[in-house]
């Protein structure tokens, strides 16, 4: 742990659009950055949005979400800093469609944060300048270890159309001659509607199971407890589920996008092109019968394993507030005299 002085410690107000108790990718992440920072000496509290409490920097996940907090943040202390984390819905679908509040959140921003090394190509040169990666995090201490009479595939994701996530079980009726093979799906429902999909696929195919939402600590066992992590998503800022894998040892496939591409390096090899439900049941039946290419799969993720340890997104985040430090405490001392103001633009 690192230790920093007392005049170092900051007090950080982090926002999350995601609620306590829910178990999306963002509150989780949310949770895991209060944790770290508080291990570098900061005081951190973790909000839906901005109570107007006073901050020295203000985290700010989702850049289209949570703008009203990043605005009423900046117009109350506009000199003090302000991080945006940009999220996948943020980079692949409000910034292209033009989302006026997600590109006015990043104007504002002292800082932004991308979950992965992909994402800054896809920001404007100024606001490259401003970006820092910090990869997501596992502490997971399990260890790769699937069971020795079937082949089992898990899918680890909130079933919603951002996810694709019947793509592993529509590859998985492509192999009828690989009755070993199993799907195994974890994630809560995000509409009846896809409930509905899962049950009518576990009554077509009987090697699919749908066990809906478990708890993370359950989720890490089923992955430890699996061959092959499938990972189908549309878009990703940075899927958490990767460094789970990547930390416990459990290869994994995944579609050829951006966010996949950040997190496990453009030269990986268990990549399928997106909504290609042919080329993703091949990598599984090559994954199912070829050890050689199971070990090349687990050799590329060691070689990713260390950007996602806790103690690597604990320094990436330290860095960032560091950086951005020094301005904080001149805008708490002129925050309360300010709230009336318009915030500068920030860069």
């Amino acid at each position: 742990m690192r230790n920093r002085g007392k005049q170092a410690s900051a007090r950080i107000a982090i926002v999350t659009p995601a609620g306590a108790g829910t178990r999306t990718g963002n509150r989780h992440t949310a949770q895991r950055w209060a944790r770290l920072l508080r291990d570098l000496g900061h005081r951190v509290s973790v909000r839906v949005e901005w109570d107007g409490r006073p901050a020295d920097v203000l985290f700010a996940l989702h850049a289209h979400r949570s703008h009203p907090s990043v605005e009423a943040f900046c117009r109350a202390y506009p000199q003090a800093p302000c991080v945006v984390a940009l999220t996948g819905t943020d980079l692949y679908r409000d910034l292209p469609e033009g989302s006026v509040a997600a590109r006015r959140s990043l104007a504002l921003a002292t800082r932004l944060i991308v979950l992965q090394d992909d994402a800054r190509r896809l920001l404007a040169p100024p606001l490259r300048r401003k970006t820092r990666v910090v990869f997501q995090s596992s502490d997971a201490t399990r260890a790769n270890a699937p069971a020795r009479d079937r082949f089992r595939v898990v899918v680890v994701g909130h079933l919603r159309d951002e996810k694709d996530p019947f793509r592993a079980v529509q590859a998985l009726a492509q192999l009828p001659a690989e009755p070993r093979v199993e799907v195994l799906q974890v994630g809560d429902a995000m509409s009846p509607a896809m409930a509905r999909q899962a049950r009518r696929w576990m009554r077509r195919e009987p090697r699919y199971r749908w066990i809906e939402g478990r708890p993370h600590a359950v989720a890490l066992d089923w992955i430890a407890r699996s061959h092959l992590l499938v990972v189908s998503s549309v878009m990703e800022g940075g899927a958490n589920v990767i460094c789970e894998a990547a930390r416990i040892g459990t290869p994994v496939v995944a579609s050829r996008i951006s966010g996949n591409v950040g997190m496990l390096g453009r030269g990986y090899p268990g990549f399928y092109p997106l909504f290609n439900t042919q080329a993703l049941a091949r990598r599984i039946a090559r994954a199912a019968g070829d050890a050689r290419y199971r070990t090349g799969l687990k050799a590329a993720l060691r070689a990713r394993r260390a950007l996602f340890a806790p103690r690597a997104e604990r320094a990436a985040l330290g860095a960032v507030v560091d950086e951005v430090l020094p301005g904080a405490q001149a805008g708490l001392r002129r925050g309360a005299g300010a709230a009336a103001r318009s915030p500068r633009r920030r860069g």
